[in-house]
């Protein structure tokens, strides 16, 4: 079964997180890679991923996109969002 792993960065904190259908947000499995200003390495989040159980399908290219803070008001900070296929180490749900 394929996830979608997704990092994201707020207040400073890049954030990497595996959507899971059917359960609650705040129970996906995440990974948090504290303050810092440079965006995580694509081994950096493959090994954050591995830790929490997942391993990319397909290559590790990310999908990046912008968008705005506040919807509709293209003078607010823009948020970056990065997204890509994953899959459970155990080929179970994780």
């Amino acid at each position: 079964m394929e996830y979608t792993a997704q990092i994201s960065n707020r207040d400073g904190r890049w954030r990497l997180y595996v959507v899971l259908m059917d359960v609650r947000a705040s129970e996906w499995p995440e990974h948090d890679f504290g303050p810092t200003d440079a965006v995580p390495t694509v081994a950096q989040r493959s090994r954050a991923l591995a830790a929490l159980g997942f391993v990319f399908t397909g290559g590790a290219e990310w999908e990046w996109a912008e968008y705005y803070e506040t919807h509709g008001d293209d003078a607010s900070p823009v948020r970056l969002l990065a997204a890509i296929q994953v899959c459970s180490l155990d080929g179970g749900q994780s």
